[in-house]
């Protein structure tokens, strides 16, 4: 099919919950995507910063195969060794002892909002306090759509889960007011990245640390965006040296195939019974395949090293591009390759605009360019992108 009719049937059967581009994607090469009409463009977007090694990869893609002629699903009342490798690999990439496969960056966080809660609530009946903080996002369940502190998100589907309160991201003062001993836990992402590509001040996530420690409250870490790599580092808390006590994990995780995971040490570890949580597809065989090819892959190419060197070339990149023009761009941060570019306006007109120059590109928060290309991402396609973004912006 051509992109036009591809278009047009699913506009006619796909519930209309989605504001999407005008392209049909046909298939990908490396960082290299081709729509259904065989035009090519680079991706500097990832999928929302899942494709870590691109498209077409070839561990991912064997990894799947195999797994797939063997068994692609059995339930979690067995064993399977690709489940038990999986688990294995991720514990020793996050730092932490005990891992929980899911489904998705939602459920990662739904399965620690439930943890923290059950942690709170066995210590004291009132201790069910969660604080998180304004734009963030941790995911669309009803849970989780509460814990995310962006108002819109939250009209006409009241009434809302109880007991979340929302808090200015980098502000030590204000989290220190609310904070007592009902608090249960505090949920961040140690870099916002649908809230607009924002990072907290230096010493900020080790006094939140520290806040928690004196009310006996878990500090979680939404790494769903910024994790594997992303940031520079396997994880964004190894950038601060604050270790949360709860990890959530998703998108990169699977090289594409859908995948959620959430890390605790051993100290947490029996907070459930067996019964309280649990997951038909998490875990799943196909799924851990994935994961295993990628997250192997990501280890042995030092994929970390990799992002933090070339997100410090594509930030200085991007920091070129808003000198050109200071009446337009506000701001360029971020860290390794998850990185915004503020504009002095709203810039959705941009994604299209470099769209059309064969740059795939997203913009968050309205205002903000966020770019989360695949980590294989080179320096020549960034150069590419910086002549694009000088085009589109010169007439913004």
């Amino acid at each position: 099919m051509k992109t036009k009719e591809i278009i047009d049937i699913t506009e006619k059967y796909y519930l209309p919950v989605f504001g999407r581009a005008q392209i049909a994607w046909d298939h990908g090469e490396g960082c290299k995507l081709y729509d259904a009409d065989g035009k090519e463009y680079t991706d500097y977007f990832a999928g929302i910063a899942v494709n870590s090694l691109g498209y077409n990869h070839p561990a991912i893609v064997n990894g799947i195969c195999e797994q797939a002629k063997k068994v692609i699903h059995c339930s979690n009342i067995y064993y399977t060794e690709i489940q038990a490798k999986t688990v294995q690999i991720l514990s020793e990439v996050t730092g932490f002892d005990r891992i929980f496969l899911c489904n998705s960056g939602a459920e990662a966080n739904e399965g620690a909002i439930k943890l923290i809660r059950k942690y709170g609530i066995k210590k004291n009946p009132k201790k069910y306090k969660i604080i998180t903080a304004l734009e963030s996002f941790h995911g669309r369940t009803m849970e989780t759509l509460t814990a995310t502190g962006q108002e819109h998100y939250h009209e006409g589907l009241s009434p809302l889960p109880q007991g979340f309160v929302y808090v200015p991201f980098g502000d030590i003062d204000a989290l220190a007011k609310e904070m007592d001993d009902e608090v249960c836990g505090v949920l961040l992402e140690p870099v916002q990245g649908e809230g607009g590509v924002y990072v907290p001040p230096a010493d900020y996530l080790a006094k939140v640390k520290e806040l928690c420690s004196k009310h006996d409250a878990l500090l979680v870490f939404d790494e769903v965006q910024t994790g594997f790599c992303r940031s520079g580092k396997w994880f964004a808390y190894m950038l601060s040296g604050v270790k949360p006590d709860i990890l959530t994990l998703a998108k990169a995780i699977g090289g594409g195939v859908p995948m959620g995971a959430f890390a605790v040490d051993e100290k947490l570890a029996h907070v459930f019974a067996p019964g309280d949580h649990g997951t038909t597809f998490g875990g799943n065989c196909l799924a851990c395949a994935a994961s295993y090819a990628t997250v192997s892959t990501l280890r042995k190419e030092g994929m970390d090293k990799v992002a933090a060197k070339t997100g410090a070339y594509f930030k200085a990149a991007l920091q070129e591009v808003a000198k050109a023009f200071p009446d337009k761009v506000k701001d360029v941060r971020g860290e390794g390759l998850l990185l915004g570019m503020e504009m002095n306006k709203p810039a959705g007109a941009l994604v299209g605009a470099a769209q059309a120059k064969g740059c795939i590109i997203n913009c968050t928060a309205g205002t903000v360019l966020r770019f989360a290309p695949p980590l294989i991402i080179t320096e020549a396609e960034i150069d590419n992108l910086k002549e694009v973004l000088k085009e589109i912006i010169k007439d913004f």
